[in-house]
């Protein structure tokens, strides 16, 4: 067994929030026994026995995510449905589980609190109820047996398939594991465990809230695969079951990865082994990766892969780590060089293949501009609008400073990587194309408009639609101190494009797609600062770097403090990230925001640090 696998094996151990379908589903590992809240409330006659953050049906639950450890030793939300307001609490004592429920409104006729028995994902074993008590058997000679604190209820209209145990709603009531525990045996456990959990937030001082949004979000997006058997985080539980059961997205689970490394090491490495480990056969990492081995073949998305493992390794200095994933890596980063380059720099693009199911996934957008659109990342983002995409060559018409800027630092990053692993002759081969893009990227900067640009490769004419992608040739160190001037001050700084009380938007203010406020046409997103505080913190820029962290802090705590969320993406005049249907309310990435402030702050790494 490897390194790596024995990692993932300690990972899917014990009880934790493991169940994407619902953040009410405790899931003990690896037997898969679970134990699946639900609540039967009688003044709307529903039953809900699956709950997701951020669902926004007039009727769905509203969930506010609380502190959740990594491990699972302390859970919090809260869940309102039809007026009632519920506070649910779970911790572990040893091999048990806690639960508590606190109802802070009431109905006329008291809901039910249930406790359904289940056995996940069609593992070995033998659900049952004995008198008052749910008990579970397994091959294995484990048995589990969960207690109720307060008198049973039935209700034979409740949909339940399995055995379960039902409470009145009336007052607290909770469950254990093991032994039979009384509410104040829970609740004592329960403050225990928080007391705990909540310690860990105060070497972050008054940055603390900071890194509470980046833990939680990270914790409750961490979910187990049945299909891959591991424990990876996927961008949010409404894409999983959207997906069929989980998505992986190239930049945002390597970004993932990076956050998790704030104080998680096995969970940063999962994140980061598992996205490499999606390589399709032609040696991209794929810009999505769902169940059935369905992803996508044509195309990838920006190359962060080396950046976020290398600065991974920095903190954690685990060699096998490094061997994991690096031929995969530079398999990807040749194929980069090979299959995207128009007269010497980059293009975004998206190869024909062979689908697999006939899924839209895998038809929709295949070798067309669609496709390109969607390996840059930046799905809709105005500047790609009308771009002329070329079926034989498979790619878009336009030479893209982006994509370049990461590009090279991908290069770069990789080459130090391989430096580690004692491989010079790749050392040589990364660090000389490190050099030959860098000198090509040069060509895209627009010295009347100031800045770089992309440029159409049909037409050789740069195109002055400007998106925060404009910054990134400074991560590559394409620019003179004199010139990452100036595109501070005729840029960053110009009310007019990226400049403002809430920054950076995904296109300038000035642009005629700005008021569409629609995804990547307008709305700001935590990636996009995260790689645009990278680049320049490549150049004495102290101000800058500290006016996009301030702001980029205060678009986090804006949604965090008010509503628990950290949302996909946020709007560019109100830093509201809930006004429209299409911002997913605790997508994992949108804590990047946060991250930006810890590094401006010292409280981590910064990438530039030596190795």
């Amino acid at each position: 067994m490897t390194s790596y696998q024995e990692m993932q094996k300690r990972l899917a151990q014990g009880w934790n929030t493991w169940n994407t379908r619902s953040v009410l589903s405790h899931v003990l590992l690896p037997e898969g026994f679970a134990i699946n809240l639900g609540v039967r409330e009688y003044v709307g006659r529903k039953y809900l026995k699956e709950a997701l953050i951020g669902r926004k049906g007039q009727r769905d639950e509203t969930v506010r995510p609380g502190p959740h450890a990594y491990d699972g030793s302390y859970t919090e939300l809260e869940i309102s449905l039809q007026g009632l307001n519920l506070l649910v609490q779970s911790a572990t004592e040893g091999e048990d589980l806690v639960i508590l429920v606190t109802p802070r409104t009431f109905h006329k006729k008291p809901a039910l609190l249930v406790a359904e028995a289940g056995i996940l994902w069609n593992r070995p074993g033998n659900l049952s109820r004995q008198a008052e008590v749910l008990v579970g058997n397994f091959p294995s000679d484990r048995e589990v047996r969960v207690f109720g604190t307060k008198p049973l209820q039935v209700d034979p209209y409740i949909a339940t398939q399995t055995p379960y145990l039902a409470m009145e709603l009336d007052s607290p009531a909770g469950f254990s594991t093991g032994k039979n525990r009384n509410l104040g045996e829970i609740q004592a456990i329960i403050a225990r465990n928080r007391i705990i959990h909540d310690q860990k937030a105060v070497a972050f001082g008054e940055l603390a809230e900071v890194y509470k949004a980046i833990q939680t979000v990270m914790a409750w997006d961490t979910i187990y695969d049945p299909e891959k058997d591991r424990v990876v985080s996927p961008v949010s539980r409404i894409w999983n079951v959207g997906w069929g059961g989980y998505v992986l997205f190239e930049w945002d689970n390597y970004f993932a990865a990076f956050m998790a490394a704030v104080d998680n090491k096995e969970i940063a490495y999962a994140n980061a082994v598992e996205m490499t480990r999606e390589i399709t056969e032609n040696g991209l990492v794929p810009n999505f990766a769902s169940p059935y081995n369905l992803k996508s073949r044509d195309r990838s998305e920006p190359p962060v892969g080396a950046l976020m493992v290398r600065e991974i390794y920095r903190k954690y200095r685990d060699l096998w780590f490094l061997e994991e994933v690096f031929s995969d890596l530079l398999r990807w980063n040749r194929y980069w060089h090979e299959h995207r380059n128009i007269a010497g720099l980059l293009c975004w693009g998206s190869d024909p293949y062979e689908p697999l199911m006939n899924t839209h996934f895998e038809i929709e957008g295949i070798n067309e501009l669609q496709g390109g659109m969607w390996e840059s990342g930046l799905d809709n983002l105005p500047v790609y609008d009308y771009v002329p995409f070329d079926p034989m060559s498979h790619l878009m018409q336009m030479q893209d400073a982006g994509l370049n800027g990461l590009y090279v630092e991908d290069c770069e990053a990789l080459a130090d990587i391989a430096a580690i692993l004692g491989k010079q002759a790749v050392v040589q081969e990364l660090r000389q194309r490190a050099s030959q893009y860098r000198e090509a990227l040069k060509s895209l900067w627009n010295e009347t408009v100031g800045t770089f640009c992309n440029r159409r490769t049909d037409t050789r004419e740069f195109s002055l639609r400007l998106a925060p992608i404009t910054f990134y040739p400074l991560l590559a160190g394409a620019a003179t101190q004199a010139q990452a001037e100036r595109m501070m001050a005729e840029h960053f700084y110009n009310p007019d494009e990226f400049w403002g009380e809430w920054i950076i938007p995904t296109i300038a203010r000035n642009d005629p797609a700005y008021p569409d406020q629609n995804y990547w046409r307008g709305r700001i997103w935590g990636p996009m600062n995260f790689l645009v505080y990278l680049s320049l913190r490549k150049y004495h820029l102290p101000q800058a770097c500290k006016d996009l962290s301030d702001k980029s802090k205060q678009l986090l705590l804006k949604e965090w403090l008010e509503n628990g969320h950290v949302y996909e993406n946020y709007d560019g005049n109100t830093g509201e990230g809930g006004n429209v249907k299409n911002a997913d309310a605790f997508y994992h990435w949108g804590a990047l925001l946060g991250i930006i402030t810890l590094i401006e702050q010292g409280l981590i790494d910064a990438p530039e640090k030596p190795l």
